[in-house]
């Protein structure tokens, strides 16, 4: 027996029984022996990870990032990645991540990361089906319902590190959007969601990156094809209705930031599509550039 061994299987020993209430490190570790599983790329025996996998997600609202985004985030990403979790243990995951959604968090962590953490929940999904055609539904309104819920924009914190919940809830949605058993209507619900955040209601403008981020469900749902070009003129056309009141044009912050973010996100969707070669992609120009000269 390896020394490594040995000291993994003395930690699973430490780890097992976990509490009814889970906390962050989870008892039995502490911020070393999780930076050793980071530094092994969680390559840790089945008995370690199952435990991990039930006590992790009170570190992804941890206020030290390098807990919950260099732990816990890192660790279900790698695990979901390399197919290490079975079913039973995915649909457990996604369960507490869902109730996450809707946990109070005054520090605001929560949430965005739950939201990110999903989004690789969705990925193997996708590229392995394993969800009903029920519980697929229910994930796709879920993930619409927290990207339009978002207020908190926040981003990036020296200290403290990402919140990111629009960008995070755009990554869940993309990789809802790009699942073929996801089919128009509940696509169609997830760019509802994503016109939500693209003209928010907040004076919020956005300085994180959320526009680009906003813009890949939109293109890899162009890139199905499954609207036509009337849809995609209707729900582009309909954006800079989203600014307000005529009278608030350009004398008004509120107004300003919210055409700040739909011109970010309007031309994001437009680099792309100019640069993509997949022909649905650049099938949104004439839409977002008619979009463009509507906007005052």
């Amino acid at each position: 027996m390896t020394m490594r061994l040995r000291a993994w299987l003395v930690w699973a020993g430490m780890l097992l029984p976990w509490p009814a209430q889970a906390v962050c490190p989870p008892e039995g570790t502490d911020r070393g022996s999780l930076q050793m599983a980071r530094e092994q790329k969680f390559a840790v025996p089945d008995d370690v990870r199952a435990a991990l996998v039930a006590a992790l997600p009170a570190c992804l609202a941890d206020p030290d990032p390098a807990l919950r985004d260099g732990v816990a985030y890192e660790a279900f990403s790698a695990w979901l990645r390399a197919g290490q979790l079975d079913i039973e243990q995915r649909r457990a995951l996604r369960d507490r991540l869902y109730a996450m959604l809707g946990e109070q968090d005054a520090g605001g962590f929560g949430p965005p990361f739950a939201a990110l953490v999903l989004s690789e929940v969705a990925r193997t999904d996708r590229v392995a089906p394993w969800m009903s055609v029920d519980e697929r539904a229910d994930m796709v309104a879920r993930a619409a319902a927290y990207l339009a819920s978002v207020r908190d924009y926040r981003g990036f914190d020296a200290d403290e590190g990402w919140r990111h919940g629009v960008a995070h809830g755009a990554d869940w949605l993309l990789q809802l959007v790009l699942n073929a058993q996801v089919d128009r209507a509940q696509v169609e619900t997830l760019l509802q969601a994503v016109a939500e955040q693209a003209v928010p209601e907040s004076a919020h403008a956005y300085v994180f990156g959320e526009p680009g981020r906003l813009a890949r469900p939109v293109l890899y749902a162009a890139r199905r094809g499954l609207l036509d070009e009337a849809a995609w003129t209707r729900w582009f056309g309909a954006l800079p209705t989203r600014l307000g009141i005529p009278k608030q044009t350009y004398a008004d912050p509120v107004w300003l930031a919210r055409r700040h973010d739909l011109m970010a996100f309007l031309m994001s969707v437009h680099l792309e599509a100019d640069q993509s070669d997949d022909p649905g992609i650049r099938a949104l120009k004439p839409a977002v550039l008619q979009t463009l000269k509507a906007v005052p």
